[in-house]
């Protein structure tokens, strides 16, 4: 698709963002219908839409466990093949893809074999309740089925966009979200499978985006080639891509035990009805995460192979202008948000209790939105141009060192009327922390990291 190899370091940045981003956010929008879609419909079900929407919100944290091991590998795998790239050593980029891959296959098979064993005890102690577990065990059975067909999917589609095919990408995406969105409908509805219905529908559709993958990665329009020759695991190349990646994994598996504390939490405080709201709260946020990482995914290769040409000036501009686009962004959502509370709310369930009690709980988790753009941008970042230390310092601090404590702590203080809307008041004010420290470490590590590059711009 591209002929000129050196386009990366060579045309404008914002016509650069704009072609890489665009796919990638349009494929991250496709991805949230893709991760929501099941949850729109199951809340939709007549008589027992609520519980049945509470039950699989429990088995979120599984599914995003199963999402940070392809994290693992692929955040910090496609950015170093990108700066190999960048040194143009496509020989070494491929091996990183080819043990990658690898690695991807091994970890589906653990998790598969964990997943089916253990689902029932892990399911209670993510906060199911006996009014809900048999939703989340019977949604948790089919789809750890698919485990690698997920994994696949989202690792190998980063190598797929670090090499600049964001429209591939986009298709990748667009694929699996659009068979969800057919099948969803037929397995729940028609063949009355309920929540089995829609796991059903998710792994036929992560398996279909799994071979276009695989295909492409083996086609001859691809620029890194998924070879036979790399794929035997070697510590010096997997090492290195594991440590980097390191960083997302900790951001998304923390999301995994965050929704953990605050389904159980909640549950102590609330009932059902208040982890109800959470799932609507989560997937309302996922509305904010999923854009600005796609811009963060767009930026991705430009800051990448640029850091490994050592071009300074680039590498800061591309971070001046994803900051800012993640900033507007993340302003106008929440705008919208605190103002219409309702009508996202709406997306995912008609049953009048959950809607009044999510639109409280709403105001409140989504409070410091706006500040979301200032983080994602400054994570990626360090990502992109390999600082694996401080990605991971940002991770653990916004949500081991602040989150999870302020979880059980806000409670206890008694901040507002009731217990369960105080849990979801931690959320704001571990954001307005983190994005503080967030943003003076970025300062200082970021000059740093330019100076490194033996040019005389700096920050």
């Amino acid at each position: 698709m591209h002929d000129d190899k050196e386009f990366l370091g060579r045309e404008p940045i914002k016509k650069l963002l704009f072609r890489l981003a665009v796919p990638t956010v349009v494929a991250q929008l496709v991805n949230m219908l893709y991760n929501v879609i099941d949850r729109i419909y199951i809340g939709h079900m007549p008589d027992n839409g609520a519980l049945a929407l509470t039950g699989v919100g429990v088995c979120m944290p599984i599914i995003l466990m199963v999402s940070a091991f392809a994290a693992l590998v692929s955040s910090g795998g496609a950015p170093r093949a990108s700066i190999e790239m960048g040194r143009k050593n496509d020989t070494a980029a491929e091996n990183i893809l080819g043990n990658c891959f690898s690695l991807l296959l091994i970890i589906s098979a653990v998790l598969t074999a964990i997943l089916l064993l253990f689902n029932r005890q892990i399911l209670m102690q993510f906060g199911a309740s006996e009014n809900t577990i048999e939703y989340a065990v019977s949604y948790m059975n089919v789809y750890a089925i698919g485990t690698a067909f997920v994994q696949l999917t989202l690792g190998l589609n980063m190598f797929i966009t670090a090499q600049g095919f964001a429209k591939t990408g986009m298709l990748t995406v667009l694929i699996g979200a659009v068979l969800n969105l057919v099948l969803d409908p037929l397995f729940i509805f028609v063949f009355d499978m309920g929540v089995q219905g829609a796991a059903l529908a998710t792994i036929l559709s992560q398996a279909a985006s799994c071979v276009w993958c695989i295909v492409f990665l083996c086609g001859k329009k691809t620029r890194l080639r998924l070879r036979g020759c790399y794929l035997a695991l070697k510590g010096e190349v997997i090492v290195p891509c594991v440590t980097l990646g390191l960083a997302t994994f900790i951001m998304q598996i923390s999301e995994s035990v965050i929704a953990a504390c605050f389904n159980s939490s909640l549950l102590k405080y609330g009932g059902d009805i208040a982890v109800g709201a959470m799932t609507i709260c989560t997937s309302t946020m996922q509305f904010a995460m999923l854009p600005m990482q796609g811009i963060g995914q767009g930026a991705q290769p430009i800051s990448s192979y640029n850091y490994g040409a050592r071009n300074a000036g680039r590498v800061k501009e591309t971070f001046h202008l994803l900051r800012n686009v993640c900033m507007t962004y993340s302003v106008v959502l929440w705008l919208a948000i605190m103002l219409f509370p309702r009508v996202f709310a709406g997306i995912f369930s008609s049953d009048a209790a959950l809607l009044d009690y999510s639109v409280r709980a709403l105001r409140i988790y989504c409070a410091a939105m706006f500040l979301f753009g200032i983080q994602i941008a400054c994570q990626l970042t360090f990502t992109s141009v390999g600082n694996a230390v401080c990605s991971i310092i940002v991770a653990v601090v916004r949500k081991f060192v602040l989150l999870i404590p302020l979880i059980y702590i806000v409670p206890s203080i008694g901040i507002l009327e009731n217990k369960a809307l105080d849990v979801y008041l931690a959320e704001p004010v571990a954001d307005v922390i983190a994005v503080t420290f967030t943003s003076i470490l970025f300062y200082f590590q970021f000059r740093k990291a330019l100076k490194k590059l033996n040019t005389e711009e700096v920050v």
